[in-house]
């Protein structure tokens, strides 16, 4: 949201530039994450967290600053003319649990039109675009103190009443953005003598809304409940500033305020007169219960002594009250704006960040006790540094992903959210894949052309009532490489494009980190891999990897640029096996022997079939057995490969003999022969 420091001066008369401000402000928790214009002409991008909703607003940055810097802050007094006469309008709450107060003022006679320059200015600083003076007066308010409120064309309302309701069945609402809406019998709705006029904290209708034909108007602030905002809101696709607010917890004593604050605005621009006392209507009452809050405990989680009057006078600031206690504990009052404070723990948060957690000795909490390490740290640990030293950057991403994706790139059943915050975030993951897949594509779509990331994470399923985590770590390239430079290019090295065989030899790095007795690979992989070029890495019989190069299906639905490679490692597999224990082998004192084989097989003959078959033997001194190039083309035929393998014999304790080394040749070339091989001349 933007913020304007210069709006704030209406508030309080900060002692310190712009600038200060932002980073001070953002030390305090009100996190300030751009700047924009200078001057009168600043403004703040600033992320505010969703469970302070009284921030979302100038005059509660405001008084943010008021209690960082000590200052007063001045309060929002609207000044009213003598009302006249007596307002005939009606209003009923049907639904006190959902709307337990509602607020309303009438003016007559007032002049729609544009609004005056400041205003309009205020509001185009923020990116909000000026419509009437009347209009913007609520949104104004809106940003100004944080309250959503509304505005009717009294003369369209039916009978001049107001009813807070239920929707009733084949009801619909045309909203103010022209949008026809069917209701549903869950909707709360703000309906006049006939019909709806409202969605209840989202948005108001289209045929009572104000025009410049309007003279009558009828302002009106509520509080509403959040969970039924944030479904109504879910369940008809609108999401607008008002509800944002709604969904987070309104300020319950802000309704005769921002009422009168609205009309004030009005009158001042467009004239009119105000007619009868404001009418608020509170079905019941809602008050918070006083926290306990005891000064020792206050020493204990921070760590250092604050005096009673540097508590009080950061509370007070706030707008909390310290009431009479015994001793060292005090009953606070909490303001009806602080809706997240419920608990001894909030307001000790309270006080640390307007005190400055960068004024408190850096100490080490007291501990008697024993110290142990996770059970797979060192495990854990060994990875990431492998990754990192091969040039990958570790990244974090949300936990949830759509149910789509969820099917897409797992076959395990899911755990949906109860109360999802989008259908792009509505299940439990099943799969790293589908959030490395949107790191990859969000750092290629802002120019970044060689990208290497891994996450760590665990992937969910459900089992019945229950839900099984299972631990994965995920990495993903995109981009080029030279002869073995993973970052940037080394003089003189010729670029390439990153290949399928650059990112297994990544996976072997790390699997080599492991102790096995055999490690194979196959090409069983599953559907969202390209199928010509990715494997899965077998382990003792057990299958703890899997990569290879995205589906060109998938990477053209998810609109990537650019080839990506993507390994995924199952570590709850990969665990079951020891870290490989490095030992010293001395070099070996007589020399290795090479032998090379060509041969043709059928494209079905995969190389781990060869090898397996080779390794099977049981020839003890082969050291290895190795591909060195292949070749395809019309002297070769159709559907087969040339093959150039090398295999090394080498003894530990003697000097090999020729006629050894041909023996053993001789049964390397006839299990190949037995593949359907067929040795070249």
């Amino acid at each position: 949201m933007k913020i304007s420091p210069s709006w704030l001066r209406d508030f309080v008369d900060l002692p310190v530039d712009y600038r200060r401000l932002a980073d001070e402000l953002t030390l305090a928790g009100v996190a300030v994450e751009g700047i924009s214009g200078d001057g009168e002409n600043t403004v703040y991008e600033m992320e505010i967290t969703t469970n302070r909703p009284d921030a979302m607003n100038h005059y509660g940055v405001a008084r943010e600053a008021s209690a960082l810097y000590d200052l007063p802050l001045r309060p929002i007094e609207p000044k009213l003319p003598a009302a006249q006469g007596k307002s005939e309008v009606t209003i009923e709450i049907q639904e006190p649990e959902l709307c337990p107060r509602f607020t309303a003022r009438e003016i007559r006679g007032a002049h729609v039109k544009p609004s005056p320059a400041q205003i309009a200015a205020r509001l185009q600083l923020i990116d909000q675009r000026p419509i009437s003076n009347a209009v913007d007066a609520t949104n104004y308010v809106l940003w100004e103190s944080g309250k959503p409120t509304h505005v009717f064309d009294l003369d369209l309302l039916e009978g001049r009443r107001l009813v807070i309701r239920k929707a009733r069945a084949g009801e619909t609402l045309k909203t103010l953005d022209g949008v026809e809406c069917k209701l549903a019998t869950e909707d709360l709705v703000v309906a006049d003598a006939v019909k709806p006029v409202g969605l209840a904290g989202v948005m108001g209708g289209f045929d009572t809304m104000i025009t410049e034909k309007t003279k009558n108007i009828l302002i009106e602030s509520a509080w509403w409940d959040p969970v039924t905002v944030r479904r109504m809101s879910k369940r008809h696709g609108i999401h607008t500033d008002a509800s944002h607010r709604f969904e987070r917890g309104a300020d319950f004593e802000s309704t005769v305020p921002s009422t009168n604050r609205v009309a004030e605005l009005i009158l001042n621009s467009g004239g009119g007169t105000l007619v009868g006392d404001v009418i608020d209507v509170i079905a019941r009452k809602m008050d918070q219960a006083p926290v306990e809050l005891d000064l020792r405990e206050v020493d204990r989680i921070l760590g250092e002594r604050l005096s009673t009057v540097e508590i009080s006078r950061i509370l007070s600031r706030l707008g909390f009250a310290l009431m009479a206690g015994n001793e060292d504990r005090y009953l606070v009052h909490i303001p009806s704006w602080r809706l997240d404070i419920e608990r001894e723990i909030d307001i000790i948060e309270e006080i640390a960040r307007l005190h400055g957690y960068d004024k408190f000795p850096n100490t080490l909490p007291a501990y008697a006790g024993e110290v142990r390490d996770l059970p797979d740290a060192h495990k854990d640990g060994r990875i990431r540094s492998t990754l990192l030293a091969l040039g990958y950057d570790e990244a974090i991403s949300l936990t949830f992903i759509s149910k789509d994706d969820a099917r897409r790139f797992s076959k395990v059943a899911e755990l949906d959210l109860a109360n999802p915050l989008s259908d792009e975030a509505s299940v439990m993951r099943t799969s790293l894949v589908p959030s490395m897949l949107n790191l990859l594509a969000y750092n290629l779509n802002r120019g970044s052309e060689n990208v290497r990331l891994f996450e760590a994470g665990k992937a969910f399923e459900a089992a019945g009532e229950k839900a099984v985590e299972r631990k994965q770590i995920v990495f993903g390239a995109t981009g080029i490489v030279d002869s073995g430079v993973v970052r940037g290019l080394s003089a003189g090295a010729e670029a390439r494009p990153l290949s399928f065989f650059d990112l297994k030899g990544d996976v072997e790095d790390l699997l080599g980190q492991f102790g096995y007795w055999e490690l194979g690979y196959d090409a069983q992989t599953a559907g969202y891999y390209h199928p010509g070029r990715s494997a899965r890495a077998v382990m003792d019989g057990a299958m703890v990897a899997q990569f290879g190069q995205i589906h060109p299906d998938v990477a053209a639905a998810r609109k990537l640029k650019q080839d990506v490679f993507i390994a995924e490692l199952y570590l709850d597999r990969l665990y079951q096996h020891d870290l490989r224990a490095v030992r010293y082998e001395a070099l070996p004192r007589f020399p290795a022997v090479e032998r090379d084989f060509s041969f043709v097989f059928a494209d079905a003959v995969e190389f781990e079939t060869i090898r397996q078959r080779v390794m099977g033997l049981g020839i003890a001194e082969l050291r290895s057995f190795v591909p060195i190039e292949i070749f395809r083309g019309e002297k070769v035929g159709a559907v087969k490969y040339s093959i150039l393998l090398r295999a090394k014999f080498q003894s530990a304790d003697r000097t090999l003999r020729d006629d050894e080394v041909a023996a053993w040749a001789g049964q390397i070339a006839k299990a190949l022969e037995e593949l359907g091989g067929v040795q070249r001349a």
